[in-house]
């Protein structure tokens, strides 16, 4: 364990990064992408718009694949469940058509 100044400092340090609402955290990725995860999350800190978009494409791009059942779904939570709506078509015999 380090000095109690140095347990200090880091104890001041995470209060600081949690005052400004950031969290310290570990990764574990390829070496040859060191610089791209380093430079994605200190534009991700800046919280600007330019850091939304890149959350919302990294979002899109990490989810996975979509549930089964998920349009039917959809449908059961439409504002139009329960308005008796009347979907039959009248059943017509089709026309004659020379060929």
């Amino acid at each position: 364990m380090g000095s109690t100044s140095q347990i200090r400092a880091l104890k001041n340090y995470r209060k600081r990064l949690n005052q400004r609402g950031m969290a310290r955290f570990e990764v574990l990725g390829l070496d040859s992408d060191r610089e791209l995860i380093r430079s994605l999350a200190r534009r991700l800190a800046e919280d600007s718009p330019e850091a939304t978009e890149i959350r919302a494409s990294m979002r899109q791009a990490s989810a996975g694949p979509l549930k089964k059942g998920g349009i039917l779904a959809a449908l059961r939570r439409s504002p139009l469940v329960g308005a008796e709506l009347n979907l039959i078509r009248p059943r017509i015999a089709g026309r004659a058509v020379d060929l």
